[in-house]
């Protein structure tokens, strides 16, 4: 096969780098890469993105190199999924010296009014590669903004105008992330990939399935819960046996940069903003309509139906004997559907999803800060219907549906309706 040529660029306000490289197989045969520490020419991909060099230009030649990138298979080496933050940045230091580390650059609404803190802007790529590159270490950046629109925000705006609340967190940590970062593992010739999550990996029946951090107050075995278990035969969560303040301290000793680094925001893609302004940015309008009781009698009215989710009471905005909470929304007409609180409880509900073993009595989680439940689980064409052990309030469709058996997730949904 040919020399292949690829050409890379950064731009940070009127500044502007620029890196050529040439290409032949996983080894660079030329360069034009002004503003790096060293020369690049000779170097396999490899060794070429573990060489720093200026802010910018490190940035034009990681773009080159992702392009391009891959690397002879190594039984030690290790990809680690970089955040800037500390949890991966430890994780990091675990893996070394055999570690690449690699970071995902997402799409963010550019009209956001604040994306610096989140876990793919382009800060906190720099802050990855630095993290490498003070260890003497790879850094590849995947830019996937495209691929993630379409697979994570717009299922996210579609959710919001047909009435669910959707967890664009979970979807992409679930599956569009991990997905992404095993193929990347694959393409550099290693055994494992490694992220910062507080989660940790059991086996259950001969199947490999995401389990509870060690960690209560960090668990994130609920945003992985929809995890194929054949990723998980790749994947290893090194933090999920202990707890954050045991990740700073260690972060400390190590002398990383990220040690007292502040959490990245959620939906991250919001880049700082609320999610209402986001939708009506794109494309989801206000919607005022009507608000009605659970009979259909005619109570008010509101500004925006996407302000409101089941079990909401903050902004009803109606005067009535009791306090009354939103029950649902009614797209099609903007209606927001209102009740007493005793109307939110359900006792059945129903996901698209699936066991990944099999399971009769659970512990379901159906929202990420919601205690767990106990449940009797019965499998459907589409997925499974929960039977609670208890009624439930403010069940919202589009959330996910954890499954439990111990610590183990052993099932794992987007919830489609919730019945009395």
């Amino acid at each position: 096969m040919a020399p292949l040529e690829v050409i890379g660029d950064s731009a940070r306000g009127e500044a502007y780098a620029v890196a050529r490289l040439v290409i032949d197989g996983d080894r660079v045969v030329e360069a034009e890469a002004p503003g790096m520490a060293r020369p690049l020419t000779g170097l396999t991909l490899l060794e070429a993105a573990a060489v720093p060099g200026e802010a910018l230009a490190a940035d034009a030649v990681a773009d080159a190199i992702s392009r391009v990138f891959t690397a002879a298979p190594d039984p030690r080496r290790v990809a680690v999924a970089m955040s800037g933050g500390v949890d991966s940045a430890v994780a990091l230091t675990r893996a070394a010296p055999h570690a690449v580390g690699v970071t995902l650059r997402l799409w963010q609404d550019p009209a956001g009014p604040d994306g610096r803190r989140a876990c793919c802007s382009p800060d906190a790529v720099i802050q990855a590669r630095e993290a490498c590159h003070a260890l003497g270490l790879p850094h590849v950046t995947l830019d996937l903004r495209e691929g993630f629109r379409e697979a994570v925000v717009r299922p996210f705006v579609e959710g919001y105008a047909s009435g669910v609340t959707p967890n664009p967190c979970a979807r992409c940590n679930g599956s569009f992330r991990l997905h992404a970062l095993v193929d990347f593992a694959e393409r550099a010739g290693a055994t494992a990939l490694w992220t910062g999550h507080y989660a940790r990996v059991v086996e259950r029946g001969g199947v490999r399935l995401v389990a509870r951090g060690a960690d209560p107050e960090k668990d994130q075995s609920y945003m992985l819960a929809t995890v194929d278990p054949e990723l998980l035969e790749r994947v290893a969560f090194p933090l999920g046996g202990q707890a954050k303040t045991d990740t700073r301290a260690e972060a400390a000793r190590a002398g990383l940069a990220a040690a007292d680094r502040p959490e990245s925001q959620e939906a991250c893609f919001l880049a700082g903003d609320d999610y209402r302004a986001f939708l009506r940015r794109h494309g989801v309008p206000d919607a005022a309509g009507p608000i009605v009781d659970e009979h259909g009698r005619q109570l008010g009215w509101h500004r925006g139906i996407w302000g409101f989710t089941p079990g909401q009471r903050r902004g009803i905005g109606v005067a009535s004997g009791e306090p009354l909470y939103a029950l649902a929304v009614e797209p099609a007409t903007a209606t927001l559907v209102v009740g007493p609180r005793r109307a939110l409880a359900v006792s059945t509900v129903d996901a698209t999803g699936r066991l990944y073993v099999r399971a009769e009595v659970v512990e379901a989680k159906l929202r990420y800060r919601s205690p767990a439940i106990g449940a009797r689980v019965e499998e459907t064409p589409a997925g499974f219907r929960l039977h609670l052990g208890r009624p439930v309030e403010a069940v919202a469709a589009g959330q996910v549906a954890a499954l439990y058996v111990g610590d183990a997730i052993v099932g794992a949904g987007v919830i489609t309706a919730a019945a009395r």
